[in-house]
């Protein structure tokens, strides 16, 4: 069997959109998403509903968890700023499908969480030989960070499938993961930011809010400080 593992989505469906198809060329027969599907961009009706549509099982992360419990981040008044925006537009049947995710899921030798084992929602993990030796199972597998990895620690595995739809590792490309056989493999597609842009611009927000998407960036910035590729 082979199974696509995705997670960060932040209402980016162009992003989602060419990873999905990817996914369906490379005959992945289940999908499942390490959480965040909210968050940042303008389109997460379109990303719930396109999880929704292909039944693809979901799991809680952060914000996903501050747009179903009311709340805002402790930690970035960007972030809210897309929330108050988000919660004006988000449908309801959204909203009470998000509510229902779990913060875990076990799929065949893999464990899956959002942030880490320590906390499933809002850990932002630092994968160690120590961290995992504490742990029972042999795939770990998360988000959260919006950082692609694949590491090995004697027996066990730990993969962060990388974020769709805000990569903040230097490559800008939509990333995801595949898991066939026991193995996971790291993979990562194109899509058009360009459409990204103009959505949120007609939303109301600042290049500051979309910029790092050109180059992959850690953080938020605007398009004058993103150095061409």
């Amino acid at each position: 069997m082979k199974i696509g593992l995705i997670s960060d989505i932040h209402g980016n469906y162009e992003a989602l959109t060419e990873v999905l198809k990817a996914l369906d060329a490379m005959g992945a027969q289940e999908i499942y998403c390490l959480g965040d599907i909210v968050g940042y961009y303008t389109q997460i009706n379109e990303c719930c509903e396109e999880l929704r549509r292909r039944n693809i099982p979901a799991i809680m992360g952060n914000h996903d968890w501050y747009m179903a419990s009311g709340g805002f981040c402790p930690r970035s008044r960007s972030v809210n700023d897309c929330l108050v925006y988000q919660r004006k537009v988000f449908r309801t049947e959204n909203m009470e499908w998000l509510r229902t995710l779990p913060v875990q899921l076990r799929v065949q030798n893999m464990h899956l969480v959002h942030g880490g084992w320590a906390d499933p929602i809002d850990e932002y993990l630092k994968p160690s030989q120590e961290y995992f030796a504490r742990i029972e199972g042999s795939i770990f597998v998360s988000g959260h960070t919006h950082i692609q990895t694949l590491q090995h620690f004697g027996e066990k595995t730990y993969c962060n499938p990388g974020s769709v739809g805000q990569p903040r590792d230097g490559d800008p490309r939509a990333a995801f993961a595949v898991w066939e056989d026991g193995e996971i493999t790291l993979h990562r597609v194109h899509y058009d930011f360009e459409k990204v842009f103009a959505l949120m611009d007609a939303a109301g927000f600042n290049d500051y809010y979309y910029g790092g998407l050109k180059t992959g960036a850690r953080n938020l910035r605007r398009l004058a400080d993103t150095p061409d590729q």
